[in-house]
């Protein structure tokens, strides 16, 4: 079968924030039904910033069946951009709105789609009025970032028949249906135990402390923010819903005292215009890659966002280093640890089974080395492309009493190992002249629950954290899932 169920197209726009420090900005793109299509959509996104370019471009690939007609955002500069983007890309400009004008956005452009990558604590802003409208929404995760704005989202769903689906691209990496397939197949018999390793290096780990995601109260942390997609995939892998979550975390790595104990302390605010971070490995150099330039160094005097906060600083309130110990519904257990300084980036999982036992490592980058300032800085930015250095990926099985073997599997191109690339072939449909990723694995299309579910680990690990106590999912969330 296909990766998706139901397309999406027509009417798409997409509403973002310009990712400020001390403030949000708002963007949203809609998009056209093209006359003869059978289907009509709008999508919102969070930000006309790199993650929106993905979709831009997904959409103008597509142009047979759905056009984006609206851009919504506080910051001109960054709708500029995605509308020059559409123009080489061969299509109209877009419609611009500012933030203030989100809900005349929804009225007058009757969006089929919306799309939300809007910084994660304002992603509920945007989905419940769509879904209130009777627009069809895809949003970025984390769904959202607290409870009760986790309970905002799943009571619109539910009051209107609605329908939010949360873009987990890492469902759809080729690597993963494979787990889930062979998984299901009962080949290493009832999971009873999951031990899960992520390793974000000094690039891409670094990245989260450079801008808003440093601070909890914009993005939940990396227990939300990035955590979500590995509570989803075991979510998946083993079809269980998690219960009660203990954890333990800490700013290990990065922060203030934390670089000076280490001596990777740099003396600046921000790399653009710093001396001093001209020669810091963890610095990001705006002007050198031409995205991030047009996106954020030339957009930045608009709303005063700065993308290349150092590392370093002493208001980072989230932390880099992770352990989670979750129980799930069926009794299984999950080990899970998040570095976001390693030297390699990459991932391993194993699965113990009363059959047998299945392990995955997935080598994303091997090593990472500087970018001076001048230097190239094409692929600085995660899930753009493949990482430099890229290593193996190995899925073995090995049943009680015999021997290990190698499972073949199928590799993807592009962003996160082709799950990009599959998910808005979901989504939208292929592009003209491709064939749809194809798969024997369901349930690739996550929801409101499946949301809900993913980032309710992580709310639970950061409560754990503070409190030193097992935490119940059901109890902090105020409902059974």
């Amino acid at each position: 079968m296909t990766t998706g169920t139901t397309k999406v197209g027509g009417r798409v726009g997409i509403v973002g924030t310009g990712h400020r420090a001390r403030g949000f900005s708002w963007v949203c793109y809609t998009l056209e039904l093209v006359e003869g299509s059978t289907s009509t959509s709008s999508l919102i996104g969070a930000d006309t910033n790199l993650k929106a370019n993905l979709y831009t471009t997904a959409v103008s690939e597509r142009k047979d069946t759905s056009q984006i007609v609206a851009l919504c955002d506080l910051n001109t500069e960054r709708m500029a951009v995605h509308n020059r983007m559409l123009k080489d890309l061969g299509m109209p400009e877009a419609k611009t709105y500012l933030a203030a004008d989100f809900a005349k956005m929804l009225a007058e452009e009757k969006l089929d789609v919306l799309v939300v990558t809007t910084v994660d604590a304002t992603h509920d802003l945007y989905i419940v009025p769509a879904v209130e409208a009777g627009i069809r929404v895809l949003t970025e995760k984390p769904m959202t970032t607290d409870v009760a704005k986790c309970q905002r989202i799943l009571n619109a769903v539910k009051e209107t028949n609605g329908s939010v689906q949360v873009l987990f691209n890492y469902r759809y990496n080729p690597v993963h249906w494979k787990v889930e397939e062979v998984i299901a197949s009962g080949k290493i018999g009832n999971v009873k135990s999951v031990h899960f390793e992520w390793l974000l290096d000094t690039v891409h780990g670094a990245d989260y402390f450079r801008r808003w995601h440093r601070y909890k109260d914009r993005s939940g942390g990396l227990m939300v923010h990035k955590s979500s997609h590995h509570f989803d995939l075991v979510n998946f892998w083993i079809n269980a819903k998690p219960k009660e979550v203990f954890g333990m975390g800490q700013l290990a790595f990065y922060g203030d005292k934390n670089g000076k104990k280490s001596g990777w302390a740099r003396d600046y605010y921000r790399a653009r215009g710093s001396e001093a971070a001209s020669t810091d490995p963890f610095a990001i150099h705006l002007e050198d890659e031409p995205s991030l330039k047009a996106l954020y160094a030339d957009a930045e005097e608009l709303d005063g966002y700065h993308r290349d906060m150092n590392v370093f600083a002493d208001d980072i309130t989230i932390e880099d280093d992770m352990s989670v110990l979750v129980r799930y519904n069926t009794g299984a257990t999950m080990t899970y640890h998040l570095t976001a300084y390693s030297p390699w980036e990459g991932y391993r999982v194993m699965f113990n089974g009363d059959q047998g036992r299945l392990e995955l490592e997935v080598v994303e980058s091997s090593k990472r080395t500087p970018v001076p300032k001048g230097g190239a800085a094409d692929g600085i930015t995660h899930g753009e492309k493949e990482l430099p250095n890229s290593g193996n990926t190995h899925i073995t099985v090995q049943s009680l009493w015999g021997d290990r073997e190698n499972i073949p599997f199928e590799t993807g191109v592009g962003g996160h190992g082709g799950g990009d690339e599959a998910m808005l072939d979901q989504i939208f449909g292929p592009r003209p002249g491709h064939e749809a990723s194809k798969t024997a694995v369901e349930r690739l299309s996550a929801n409101e629950i499946d949301g809900a579910l993913a980032m309710a680990v992580g709310l639970a690990a950061n409560e754990s954290f503070k409190t030193g106590n097992l935490v119940k999912i059901d109890e902090l969330l105020g409902v059974t899932l």
